[in-house]
């Protein structure tokens, strides 16, 4: 009773205790918030709201003094067909904008790239490369001794182009054999030895615009076809000369001593003759798909074109200028895949195929057959070495240099040509046939 008092008293003079200004202090710091929005509400609440008359004399008056063309027409116009014909005007007109601005957009998100194809006529040009194989890949005389040949370098050859090895193969046993009691047999040292070469005998005539050329400029290399030889490789002069484009350019006359070499027709070798492939002196050659062939007993004539294909960047192209080879100094797909496949061999086999680029130990045949088969069975599979799109392991190069070509055929030799050549080289008219 004295306490209610004296704070009474207190708050007739004027002034409280300590105590209750601090309750005072707080009530108003946690009050402002609400009273705040207490003003906001009761602000809203004193401006009325514009009834529906007045809600349709502001719509009429921005309906007739918009700019927006058409709408003003809609509600000023007393007929109603109008009305319709101008509403239908503006929905339409709207429709079409909305549609042009999604279409645009839609555009602009799928990156459009524009093709721009230029074509020059020039006096000199660079000359490609050409690799050239014979169609009858091993010496009779080797085969014969060693037929099983065939099949192991089925298996070898695995790595260039996949092909299903079967256990019904002809010379399967016969290979399994082999490979269990002559583990350290060099295929490779087999088919440079016994495969393909190249010599007078072999090439009996070599012009390159008018200079008289030879065996010693052509580089070997593997394939498929076994021994191959390139002219104009990467190494010498001539790939780093521009020549004319008249002239009959590389002229060559071989002779593929079909007695001498042979193959086994039950594997798709049936034809006699050769197999050349014409690409950039930078690139390594490629047959599968590309090879052009010149049967015997015909003049095979090739006309080219150089084609240079520059691929943009993602997302506009396919192309990832990042990448870069390790073997090679310029950028291919083939190339690149090899490397990719050489990679996943290493790590899976502890060696790497001669016919694959890299410094890595030579797989023997039983490695070959009982883990490097396998791994490329695996990499297909699983699709580990893909190529095309930007982030494939192995996408498009950016630039790159093709040359299309075009072929024609004639018999070879004539009858005049017949004597002659039969005199020069020494052999009868029939073999030269």
């Amino acid at each position: 009773m004295e306490q209610t008092e004296k704070s009474k008293v207190y708050a007739e003079k004027g002034f409280l205790p300590h105590s209750f200004c601090c309750c005072c202090y707080l009530i108003i710091a946690w009050a402002k918030p609400s009273g705040l929005l207490e003003k906001i509400k009761l602000w809203l609440s004193k401006k009325p709201l514009p009834s529906p008359t007045d809600r349709k004399k502001f719509d009429h008056d921005f309906a007739i003094s918009t700019s927006f063309h058409g709408l003003h027409n809609i509600v000023r116009n007393r007929s109603k067909i109008r009305k319709v014909i101008w509403l239908v005007v503006v929905l339409g007109s709207v429709s079409l904008v909305v549609w042009q601005i999604y279409s645009r957009l839609v555009n602009y998100f799928t990156w459009p790239t524009t093709t721009s194809v230029e074509v020059q006529y020039v006096e000199k040009i660079e000359f490609p490369a050409v690799t050239f194989c014979n169609l009858n890949r091993f010496q009779t005389e080797a085969v014969a001794k060693f037929g099983v040949i065939f099949f192991l370098w089925n298996i070898v050859s695995k790595v260039l182009h996949l092909q299903e090895i079967s256990a019904n193969s002809t010379g399967f046993k016969e290979a399994i054999d082999f490979l269990e009691s002559q583990q350290n047999f060099s295929i490779a040292e087999f088919v440079k030895k016994n495969g393909f070469y190249l010599n007078n005998s072999t090439l009996l005539k070599c012009d390159f615009f008018g200079k008289p050329c030879g065996s010693q400029d052509f580089a070997h290399v593997f394939t498929e076809y076994g021994n191959c030889f390139t002219f104009n490789h990467g190494e010498n002069i001539e790939a780093r000369e521009k020549v004319s484009v008249s002239g009959r350019g590389l002229s060559l006359l071989f002779n593929v001593n079909q007695e001498e070499f042979t193959d086994d027709p039950t594997l798709g070798f049936a034809d006699a003759g050769i197999i050349f492939v014409i690409h950039s002196p930078k690139k390594v050659p490629q047959f599968d798909g590309l090879g052009l062939s010149s049967p015997v007993g015909m003049h095979a004539r090739v006309t080219i074109r150089q084609v240079k294909t520059v691929h943009q960047e993602y997302p506009w192209g396919e192309c990832n200028p990042n990448i870069k080879l390790q073997t090679f100094s310029t950028y291919s797909t083939s190339g690149c895949l090899k490397e990719c496949k050489a990679r996943h061999i290493e790590k899976q086999c502890g060696c790497l195929p001669f016919l694959l680029p890299g410094k890595g130990i030579e797989c023997d045949l039983q490695k070959f057959y009982n883990c490097v088969s396998p791994t490329l069975d695996h990499i297909e599979v699983k699709g580990l070495c893909t190529m095309g799109t930007h982030n494939s392991s192995c996408p498009v190069p950016c630039e790159e240099t093709e040359y299309p070509a075009t072929i024609s055929y004639s018999t070879f030799p004539s009858r005049k040509a017949l004597r002659h050549l039969s005199k020069k080289l020494k052999q009868s008219q029939k073999y030269i046939r």
